[in-house]
């Protein structure tokens, strides 16, 4: 299964600072270990024109340059630097190229993306552009290319935060679905409607999530029938999370994470995932919550693999 890092490419954070930037090169570590059969490779930079696709020129040509307005950058929450837009860049890069390979492959991943605050034309919450967005148009774009059908793409959005930067940049197209299962007394608190929000209380544990979990995707089944998913598996839900809000156990969580695959693979769907957030009291504890997501994700991506085996033996 092929899997996309930009672990390299790090922001000069000021001291203290709560982004833990450290965990995409302890997971890249951890998942060398787990899972030796992944393939590696660098996740590229996003061209102008891919970003554009779901950001106005003008806030890609401020990223680029450093021009961006105070207020954007304060949302933002990183000092503007070169290496930030780099990042920022590559972090798209690699969820598109998880999505190229997922198109032929059933599923692959991304070590880092799932930036679903950033809109159009500013960004937040530590998501400078929406990777999801951008590969999504990409994919659709991609797929018009021998078909006269429009690809039907879902989003699951499992980050605790709700995907406020996806649902606006998806808010008229019924080509998307957007389906966010989140904390509702948490950032953003201004929140934008996706197709399907479920905003859970504070304190929510394992029996509760994971109905939710249920119900959301049999809802996105029923309503929509995608034909391509991206899955954002974020994991501040963890109990462990200092932003999160919920209390989902370890178990819980690969449970979350079973479940979703499970449902992919129930209807053929290819799955394209990537990590979004996840801040926990000790960093070992996240970086091992998204060791478990990689982990189940290989058990589905062996399924598919045996299938195109059976299929051209």
């Amino acid at each position: 299964m092929q899997a996309f890092y930009a672990d390299h490419f790090v922001l000069p954070l000021p001291e203290g600072h709560r982004f833990p930037m450290a965990k995409y090169r302890l997971l890249r570590d951890a998942l060398a270990l787990a899972l030796p059969g992944l393939e590696w490779g660098e996740a590229p930079a996003a061209s102008v024109g891919e970003l554009a696709l779901a950001h106005t020129p003008a806030y890609i040509r401020a990223v680029a340059e450093g021009t961006l307005a105070h207020d954007i950058q304060r949302e933002i929450g990183f000092p503007w630097s070169v290496q930030m837009a780099e990042r920022a860049v590559r972090s798209v890069g690699g969820t598109i190229a998880a999505a190229r390979a997922a198109s032929s492959q059933g599923l692959a991943g991304s070590l880092a993306g799932g930036t679903h605050h950033a809109s159009a034309e500013r960004g937040g919450g530590f998501c400078v552009f929406n990777d999801l967005a951008v590969a999504a148009r990409l994919m659709q774009a991609e797929h018009a290319r021998h078909s006269r059908e429009v690809l039907k793409v879902g989003i699951v959005d499992l980050d605790v935060h709700q995907g406020n930067g996806t649902a606006s940049i998806f808010a008229t197209d019924p080509s998307v679905f957007t389906l966010s299962i989140h904390a509702e007394k948490n950032f953003p608190f201004r929140k934008v409607d996706s197709d399907l929000d479920i905003g859970l209380p504070d304190g929510c544990t394992d029996k509760h999530y994971l109905a939710a979990v249920d119900e959301a995707l049999a809802q996105m089944w029923s309503r929509f029938q995608p034909q391509f998913v991206f899955y954002l598996a974020g994991a501040d839900p963890h109990e462990g999370d200092r932003l999160g809000r919920l209390k989902v156990s370890s178990e819980g969580m690969r449970e979350r994470d079973q479940r979703v695959f499970d449902w992919a693979w129930e209807h053929r769907l290819p799955v394209a995932f990537c990590m979004g957030g996840g801040y926990g009291r000790q960093i070992e504890t996240t970086v091992a919550v998204q060791v478990q997501t990689w982990q189940v994700a290989f058990s589905s991506w062996q399924r598919w693999q045996n299938k195109a085996s059976r299929q051209f033996a």
